[in-house]
């Protein structure tokens, strides 16, 4: 087991983020998407809240993340879970 703290995520986290999303969407089991977006395009469809990280010092092990499963009024407060753990973390209890 590998030793990490729980901490919201920052915007300079994004690099890491990002490469643990391309892991995801290249094992075709995660998501839809086809590549990992932008920081700007991402950011914008998460909600500021609920953005954590698993990190190991200045390593990532994973990531979590809310957003909004529609704009609609009546699914105000409804959010959408994704959470993501690198490749080499994973079954070591991150996620």
């Amino acid at each position: 087991m590998v030793s990490y703290t729980i901490e919201p995520m920052r915007e300079s986290d994004w690099p890491q983020v990002q490469a643990i999303y391309q892991e995801g969407i290249a094992a075709g089991q995660a998501t839809f998407e086809t590549e990992a977006p932008s920081w700007p395009r991402w950011d914008a469809n998460h909600l500021p809240a609920g953005r954590l990280v698993a990190r190991s010092g200045e390593l990532l092990l994973g990531w979590a993340a809310l957003s909004p499963v529609s704009t609609r009024r009546v699914y105000a407060g409804i959010a959408e879970v994704s959470l993501y753990v690198g490749s080499p973390y994973q079954g070591q209890g991150v996620g």
